[in-house]
């Protein structure tokens, strides 16, 4: 036998071998072939390829495994059972950048499905591998590491903290300052994950200098990066009054404001939840959102979008409004109740209504002033009528109740509080005769006004217990009336006149 045809033997055993991991990796992108895959036992046979002399061969190997454990819980759990995790690092920076790309493409495909798959990731020392990997020259590579290292990061503190560990954040700071698009919004949304769990792990990626080049790139035309670069910032920020005051100092007011007229829905809740998280912390913060024409700008991004989109938006508001009777007085002059309001009846999901209800009970809690913007803006018979339907949920009736009870005990605004009496339930009732009992002992037209509009009448049908404070209020009520007026208007008293009438003698 010559020697060409021992060559061929290898040659076929070769080709069949490229063959094989080709064609399983594009089976692997089909959803509909993963089972038969996975009753075949492809995860042990793609495993020797990991080690195969050929380079190409190892890399196509890599790629179907990414895909397969991609695909499913299962099948990531098969890779990492096969041993295959410490197989594909076990060479990683002497390999080409092909190789690299698809090996961190498994280790993150593997991570991405549970904190127990991305602790096997940590235990196999890929962190290790994936870290050299953000220094490599091919900003690809780069990408796929940042990649791998988010997605073990977002799932818990204690592997978010194990990414830290492993020095990744310093050159991901680095990987945000390359020019390539692509690599800053991965590694912006890596430092995002990072920051999300604590203000220790936060302060990591603050104080590898992230902020400045973050706040940089708001106003970056690609939408993508700009939704990254404000999500890592709201981590950060959302933490504490510190954190929210180091990424206030890196001037992100007003730039950070063009993003909530952005074209991309992303982008605009992005920005209205690093305003959120700013908001929150204190007066002072909030101040300078109002200063900065923020509140103007959140308002105008509530009216002109739908759905989740609003909620950061709306809860801003509501912060803002919280801190201070002026800061609510802000909102109200910049005329943030009415899309409020809107939100209250356009909105499908409960949890978008709970939260406009929220805000509007912060703004009208402060002073009868600020109640009284509220009411006159119809707010009070929308959150009855949302409080009273039995298809709201429990944390939209929670909400409901108490924003009303926090604008009711303000308000003395008479004309607002009298269509509720006819249609509160007992539970808000009481709010509402407290405010007129503590009105009408002072105004003589409320007074005359509370009979002709059938005030005094629906105030005697109420059945309070005896003592309560809902009897103390209606008795303070009726001590405002002479005692013949009150009982005219008592339930049964009608009858008691015609019986009168009946046994009456007529005089001749």
């Amino acid at each position: 036998m010559s020697q060409r045809q021992v060559l061929q033997v290898f040659e076929q055993y070769q080709r069949a071998r490229s063959q094989f991991a080709q064609a399983v990796a594009d089976l692997a992108a089909r959803p509909q072939s993963i089972d038969t895959l996975r009753s075949a036992g492809v995860v042990c046979l793609l495993r020797p390829l990991l080690l195969d002399v050929v380079p190409s061969i190892r890399q196509t190997t890599a790629l179907a495994l990414g895909r397969l454990a991609d695909y499913d819980v299962e099948m990531a759990e098969a890779v990492v059972k096969a041993g295959i995790l410490p197989q594909v690092i076990c060479s990683l920076p002497e390999e080409n950048r092909y190789y690299k790309k698809a090996a961190a493409f498994v280790l993150r495909a593997v991570a991405k499905h549970s904190p127990q798959l991305a602790q096997a990731v940590v235990q196999s020392g890929a962190l290790e591998m994936l870290v050299i990997c953000l220094e490599d020259f091919d900003p690809g590579v780069k990408e796929g590491a940042s990649w791998g290292l988010g997605y073990i990061a977002r799932h818990n503190p204690e592997l978010s903290q194990a990414v830290v560990d492993a020095g990744a954040v310093p050159l991901l700071v680095l990987c945000i300052q390359e020019p390539e698009i692509a690599l800053k919004r991965i590694a912006a949304s890596t430092l995002s994950d990072i920051s999300k769990h604590s203000p220790e792990l936060a302060q990591a990626v603050v104080d590898a200098g992230a902020i400045a080049h973050l706040a940089q790139m708001i106003p970056n035309p690609d939408a993508k990066l700009k939704r990254q670069v404000l999500s890592a910032l709201s981590q950060i920020a959302k933490h504490s009054v510190d954190l929210a005051e180091l990424v206030v100092e890196a001037e992100i007011f007003p730039v950070v404001l063009t993003c909530l007229k952005d074209s991309d829905e992303y982008v605009k809740k992005n920005g209205a939840t690093l305003i959120r998280e700013i908001a929150k912390h204190t007066p002072e913060l909030s101040q300078l959102i109002v200063n900065s024409g923020g509140v103007a700008a959140v308002i105008d991004c509530i009216g002109s979008c739908r759905g989740t989109v609003r909620l950061p938006g709306i809860m801003t508001l509501g912060y803002v409004a919280a801190h201070s009777e002026n800061l609510s007085m802000a909102v109200i002059v910049s005329k943030g109740i009415p899309p409020l309001c809107l939100c209250l009846v356009e909105e499908h999901e409960d949890h978008i209504k709970a939260a406009a209800a929220w805000a509007l009970g912060q703004i009208g809690r402060h002073t009868t002033e600020h109640a009284r913007h509220v009411a006159v803006a119809n707010v009070l018979p929308t959150l009855l009528d949302i409080f009273v339907d039995p298809r709201s949920s429990e944390d939209l009736r929670t909400k409901t109740k108490k924003a009303l009870k926090s604008i009711l005990q303000k308000c003395t605004y008479l004309p607002a509080l009298e269509p509720l009496l006819h249609e509160a339930p007992p539970s808000i009732m009481k709010h509402i005769i407290g405010q007129f009992s503590k009105v009408l002992p002072h105004d003589n037209k409320a007074r005359r006004l509370f009979v002709t509009t059938g005030g005094l009448k629906k105030v005697q049908e109420i059945k309070a217990e005896p003592g309560s404070l809902l009897q103390e209020y209606i008795n303070t009520i009726n001590n405002c009336y002479p005692e013949e007026i009150v009982r005219y208007y008592s339930p049964g008293y009608s009858e008691i006149l015609l019986e009168r009438v009946e046994h009456y003698q007529p005089v001749l």
